[in-house]
């Protein structure tokens, strides 16, 4: 464990050297906001240790800062990492669970999704577009109980799980970026909630559009985002829309391919709906690249809302021309996409939880 802590540790060094200049094109940017008048980018904020470090908030009065933890918790980064690392060498499909967990919580970043039902709460786990989806649970509980060995109620659940993300993308083979940190444990969660913000799989791309845009998300930022999509797995019932053509015999959308499609509902049909599970992507599936791009513009993207960016509107289709093209270009617009999605912070009634799965 040591010796992986050293390992990234330095890591970490190289990653901030290469860092700084996307920090200094990312200060001119303006910072997100829920409000009609979003607030000036914040240059500098004291990091606790008399350095100046870059942050960036958005609303409800958190601010997140790149070097909250150097000095009340600086073992933080390297024991997320060495779990994910271990972890995602076990079993390479946690990388895709660990990522996903951030997607699901940030559209709030809050760590609400972390929750257990009680008497008094019904949390999100339950939700249609969570349950028997995620995973990954049991590993950002013993990334907390760690880490609350080692530094006490500093670290949060929400932190935890935007670094895990992170380091689940660069042990798949992706980029790295620099994490924001210093956000706090929601006290509450909403299942309702949970069912109607998150997009589901066969979701339009004007319906995608119009909800990445309503957290302050660009057109840009969502395709980049869905290429999160090149890891992991989907269940037949959560991509059953794709196989309609079939009925008909023909390709509902240009650019489907029948082979791809007759491939799916052979898998489904032998194995069941509610069981059947393929890879999102066939090609490299457990790599983190641009092949999910590709494989759009063959046809073969798994998910209905996946096509969809390839086939029904020309801006998508673009940016994702782009991507298919030059992996660099969609490596960083992901990162881009990324601090920007997980500055999403929640709201005012938190706390850093002791244990991710109960408020304090």
């Amino acid at each position: 464990m040591l010796k992986l802590r050293r390992k990234w540790s330095d890591h970490i060094t190289t990653m901030k050297n290469l860092f700084n200049l996307f920090l200094m094109l990312f200060a001119a940017m303006p910072i997100l906001s829920f409000s009609d008048n979003p607030t000036n980018f914040s240059e500098s904020c004291e990091d606790g240790s008399g350095e100046t470090g870059s942050s960036f908030g958005i609303g409800f009065g958190l601010v997140l800062d790149f070097g909250l933890y150097r000095n009340s918790c600086p073992e933080a980064e390297s024991i997320v990492y060495s779990w994910v690392e271990t972890t995602v060498l076990q079993d390479p499909r946690m990388a895709a669970s660990l990522l996903r967990l951030h997607f699901h919580d940030c559209f709030g970043c809050d760590a609400s999704v972390l929750l257990d039902d009680t008497e008094g709460l019904v949390g999100e786990k339950t939700a249609p577009p969570n349950l028997n989806s995620l995973r990954g649970f049991e590993v950002i509980d013993s990334i907390k109980s760690d880490l609350e060995s080692v530094c006490p109620e500093t670290v949060s659940c929400a932190d935890i799980l935007a670094m895990a993300a992170r380091d689940s993308v660069v042990v798949s083979g992706g980029p790295s970026w620099e994490v924001e940190v210093g956000r706090k444990d929601s006290r509450t969660a909403s299942k309702q909630a949970a069912t109607n913000a998150l997009p589901s799989p066969n979701s339009t791309v004007p319906t995608l559009i119009s909800t990445f845009q309503n957290l302050g998300l660009s057109q840009t930022d969502m395709v980049a985002l869905s290429g999160g999509h090149t890891l992991g797995k989907a269940r037949c019932s959560s991509f059953t829309a794709r196989l309609q053509p079939l009925q008909t015999g023909q390709p509902a959308n240009h650019g489907d391919n029948l082979e791809f499609l007759e491939s799916l509902q052979q898998l489904c049909s032998t194995v069941g709906p509610t069981v059947g599970t393929t890879q999102l992507d066939l090609v490299t599936p457990s790599t983190f690249d641009n092949q999910y791009y590709v494989n759009l513009l063959s046809g073969e993207g798994l998910l209905p809302s996946d096509q969809a960016l390839a086939v029904q509107d020309p801006g998508t289709r673009a940016i994702v021309e782009t991507y298919a093209a030059d992996q660099s270009i969609f490596f960083d617009d992901f990162k881009n996409a990324m601090v920007k999605m997980g500055g999403i912070t929640g709201g005012s009634n938190s706390e850093i939880r002791r244990n991710c799965r109960m408020i304090n």
